[in-house]
Formats: C-alpha cells, structure tokens, sequence
C-alpha cells in the first residue's frame, strides 16, 4: 500500500484524528503520519468503535506474524475520571485488551490464512499487571501470534511506558469461518 492507495487529503487528515467522547484529538505524533498512513488503514479492520480503541499508531507490522503500536493516554477517556478520582491512572484490563486488539489486526492480516469473522477476545492466560501510567503517557504494545488452531489464535504480548514494563498476557481470540 502507498500513497495512491488513499483517494485524497482529506482522508490522510482524518486518520490523524482519534475521537474521545465527543471530541477529535490530534494525532499524537503527526510527525510519522506519512509512514504510519498504510498501517492505520489496518487498524481500520478492528470492530470496536473509537471509543473502545486502545491503539493508535502502528509503528511496525509483519502481516500475520507480528507488530508494536503507540496508544496516547489524552486523560479526556470518561473513565479516568473513576479510575482514581484525584490520581487518574490507565487500568491494567485495557492493557491487556491492546493487547487484544493489536494481536486481532496482526492475526486478521495474515495472507495465509482466512480472516474470521466476529474475532473476540476468548481467553487470558499468564496475565502480568506491573504498573500503570497517568495522562500524557505514550504505551507502547507488542503482540507476536504465537499459535493458531482452526478458529482460534493465541497471541502473546506486552505493554510498556518507555523502559517500564507495564504488562505481559497470552491471549486466544476466535472468530468464525467465513
């Protein structure tokens, strides 16, 4: 996919745009948009609406096998304010669901395999939550498939701020055959 494959300005301005509640937000690095165009045309394949996207930016992808995403945490998510009042931090569950969902782009990619219709999120196995992060903090999420067996994937991967592992999970997601 190059830059031909996107009809015009308009929509490259789009994708650098992340809807929270009711509001668009920047990018949060607008400075890879060109590079990073062709991979969020993949994040478009997640079935969550923008409210429930918990990855932002593909920074490297390997169709099928593997990639690594940026998630900005704005501090505008409605939850935040819940998730401690006074001292908002990100919840370790949406780690894991990044996770998910990375892995389900990486997985839906493959060009050896039928893509699966309805992919969930199915199990957690070996979940890890070793911190967190506030607002104005860039995750970083890796996913690698480590299996598949007929309609389900097992998916290993991790969540970091910077240098700090944050969480570590191994999970399956199933769909059904087309």
């Amino acid at each position: 996919m190059n830059s031909k494959d996107f009809d015009s300005d308009y929509t490259a301005v789009k994708l650098s745009l992340r809807l929270v509640g009711n509001t668009w937000y920047p990018h949060p690095d607008t400075t890879t948009l060109p590079q990073a165009m062709p991979y969020n045309q993949e994040l478009r394949s997640l079935p969550h609406g923008p409210e429930f996207r918990f990855v932002d930016n593909l920074t490297t992808f390997e169709p099928g096998v593997s990639g690594s995403a940026t998630y900005l945490i704005t501090g505008e998510e409605p939850f935040l304010k819940g998730h401690f009042p006074g001292n908002p931090l990100w919840p370790g569950v949406l780690m894991i669901e990044a996770i998910a969902q990375l892995g389900g782009v990486i997985a839906q990619s493959d060009p050896n395999e039928p893509t699966l219709d309805d992919m969930r999120l199915t199990s957690v196995k070996n979940a890890k939550i070793l911190g967190s992060s506030p607002p104005g903090t860039t995750l970083t999420i890796t996913a690698k498939v480590e299996g598949r067996l007929g309609k389900l994937i097992q998916i290993g991967g991790t969540v970091s701020d910077g240098d700090t592992h944050l969480a570590s999970a191994m999970v399956i997601l199933s769909g059904n055959a087309p």
